[in-house]
């Protein structure tokens, strides 16, 4: 069985998405910010990438943690993530 970590680390959120070709972006909504999110490329119309500074800065304000996988079940590199709130 594959397990999720939990993390606020910038470093280690940047490194993760990166090994995974990720960059960050946010879904724009009616809130400040967005929804945040890593686009790894594949289309989707409703993204707009920002930066790593932006999307930290969202981050920190929404007081969020980084949920996450490294390996799939049968051990190849998982992309699997979410979003938290840090409590």
């Amino acid at each position: 069985m594959s397990t999720a970590q939990t993390t606020t680390s910038h470093d280690d959120i940047r490194k993760w998405a990166e090994a995974r070709d990720g960059n960050p972006a946010a879904v724009r909504t009616d809130r400040p910010g967005g929804i945040l999110r890593i686009d790894f490329g594949e289309p989707e119309e409703n993204l707009q990438q920002i930066s790593w500074e932006e999307f930290f800065r969202i981050f920190d304000e929404n007081r969020l943690a980084f949920l996450h996988q490294d390996k799939t079940e049968d051990g190849g590199t998982s992309r699997f993530n979410k979003f938290v709130d840090r409590t």
